[in-house]
């Protein structure tokens, strides 16, 4: 990539979908966890996509094991220090980590709050070591239903100074963005941002419910975008990002060909999208990757390329100040 100074960002990055094989293995044998497999190599098919999967809830399962071992508030720390760590490790400059408490606590009855500090601490550690910067937005893992989400969202709330931002992910189809309405009043109220997972499993129905009810400001994957011309047009004028993921979408089986991937659109018509991982634990790849299927399956230009990052940096929840000296300080490392 030709375009160094300008810094390697990535919004849609789950931490608790980055979980290290590894990591979930050796968790596994510290707390007597019976995993499916007795070797390694054979449990590493439980845990990371090969080639695509049937569809999205088939990937999530994907993402089961890395939370199941998760026994003790430590474990949730050594994740997250880890996942810092991964994102420096891939050239990453900025990085919005995402996570659900609930869907992290739930297997071995961790109180939610604790959770969420847990992770805040953990990344905290890791940035004192690793020169990245790093935020953390809240995920509401829909799947769960409206109560769960409630306890989920009183849990991050009782850290919100620590988060830029609150997710909805998950079953998408099943559990629709009208059920949360209430929730997202909440963070409103506490003056934090929400991006949206929507148009992935859903069509575009789902994002307009997203930006219209939940105040979205950015909408995760967004892909069904392309087939409501007035949505684009909205998006357009509102500045409301799309967090693109290009493996992932293959993966979930939601774009059965990435060369036909709506992002050649969206960024034809000057929406603000941008490039982002998803779970690179569980797909087995990381951002520079991204970049690499944009120019060689999608044919994307320098030119294009570099519009991308710079979305990226537009889009991202930092403000103005920490948006110039992010940029600054990728300039003075050519």
């Amino acid at each position: 990539m030709n375009h160094s100074h300008l810094p390697l960002i990535d919004l849609h990055r789950h931490l608790d979908g980055n979980i290290r094989p590894k990591t979930i293995w050796a968790l596994a044998q510290q707390h007597n966890i019976a995993l499916p497999e007795n070797n390694f190599e054979a449990f590493i098919p439980h845990v990371q996509v090969q080639g695509s999967e049937s569809d999205l809830l088939a990937f999530l399962s994907k993402l089961d094991w890395g939370v199941a071992v998760l026994k003790t508030l430590d474990d949730c720390k050594r994740i997250a220090y880890e996942n810092v760590e991964d994102a420096y490790n891939a050239g990453i400059n900025y990085a919005e980590l995402r996570f659900s408490p609930y869907y992290m606590a739930m297997n071995n009855n961790l109180v939610i709050a604790d959770v969420v500090a847990a992770v805040i601490d953990g990344v905290n550690a890791a940035c004192k070591v690793y020169d990245v910067k790093i935020n953390l937005i809240g995920i509401l893992s829909r799947t769960f239903g409206v109560d769960k989400c409630q306890a989920e969202l009183d849990g991050l709330l009782a850290h919100k100074q620590h988060l830029v931002a609150i997710d909805l992910a998950g079953d998408e189809y099943n559990f629709p963005g009208e059920m949360f309405v209430e929730h997202f009043k909440q963070v409103n109220k506490a003056q934090l941002q929400a991006t949206i997972h929507a148009g992935e499993a859903a069509g575009p129905e789902s994002i307009w419910q997203a930006i219209n009810q939940l105040n979205a400001k950015r909408i995760g994957h967004g892909v069904a975008c392309y087939q409501d011309e007035k949505l684009m047009d909205y998006m357009l004028e509102h500045n409301i990002a799309i967090e693109s993921c290009l493996t992932s979408n293959f993966q979930t089986g939601t774009i059965k060909d990435l060369s036909q991937h709506p992002i050649k659109e969206f960024l034809a018509r000057g929406l603000l999208v941008c490039l982002n991982t998803d779970d690179p634990g569980v797909q087995g790849i990381e951002l520079k990757n991204e970049f690499k299927i944009a120019r060689e399956t999608l044919g994307f230009s320098d030119k294009d390329i570099q519009q991308l990052q710079e979305n990226a940096l537009k889009a991202s929840f930092l403000s103005d100040s920490d948006k110039a000296l992010l940029k600054q300080k990728a300039a003075n490392k050519q």
